[in-house]
């Protein structure tokens, strides 16, 4: 399918912000949902600036070129068309990396080599993947739709440099330098939150002693 599951929205937005990347490609980009979340909180939001200065550079790849409408083209700066695997060895650098809801379409071989080849690219790279992969083949006619292999946390045990992100629905690793801080700021914000959520009290209180 060309989307992702919404109950890793939240989390992906705030490791976003968290990351706050200038230069982000988005591979699989699909329905476009994340990078126009991306130009939201990473671009749009920035109220110095006039509302339609672009600040952040967001590119994408995408295999299937019947996603891509006028409206993929208007969020991205940049769409390239082919195999991740294929393209991703002719773009630029970039801050981070996303493959949302994107991993399972490649075997552990293909998948690997893609990764390796981003961490090239990028500074960091942030995956997710449902944590239940089920059967599912060409989706609209698109062979890259179809699912191959199922990953886990031990898949990833030979990266050094990396921080597993607590999610219900998906597995959602984040690669690179900055990982394990990234983790650490994402818990502690979301820690305020429940918080916040259980002893409103005590978060009105916090707010006027911020204010």
């Amino acid at each position: 399918m060309p989307t992702s599951h919404s109950g890793q929205i939240n989390t992906i937005v705030d490791l976003l912000t968290i990351i706050n990347p200038k230069k982000l490609l988005d591979i699989g980009v699909g329905h476009g949902k994340y990078g126009f979340l991306a130009r939201e909180y990473l671009d749009i939001s920035d109220n110095s600036k006039p509302y339609s200065t672009r600040t952040v550079q967001i590119d994408g790849i995408e295999a299937f070129p019947e996603y891509i409408t006028d409206l993929q083209r208007l969020i991205y700066d940049t769409i390239h068309i082919g195999n991740a695997l294929d393209v991703i060895d002719k773009v630029d650098n970039y801050d981070l990396i996303l493959m949302m809801d994107v991993f399972e379409h490649f075997t552990y071989e293909d998948g690997m080599a893609l990764l390796n080849k981003c961490l090239k690219h990028s500074k960091h790279v942030l995956i997710s993947c449902p944590r239940n992969v089920e059967p599912q083949g060409a989706e609209y006619g698109n062979i890259y739709e179809t699912h191959r292999f199922e990953w886990r946390k031990k898949h990833f045990r030979s990266y050094k440099e990396k921080a597993f992100i607590p999610n219900y629905y998906s597995l959602i690793c984040l690669l690179g330098p900055g990982a394990k801080q990234v983790r650490r700021k994402f818990l502690g914000d979301n820690m305020k939150l429940r918080i916040g959520s259980m002893f409103p009290r005590i978060r009105r209180l916090y707010i006027r002693m911020k204010g």
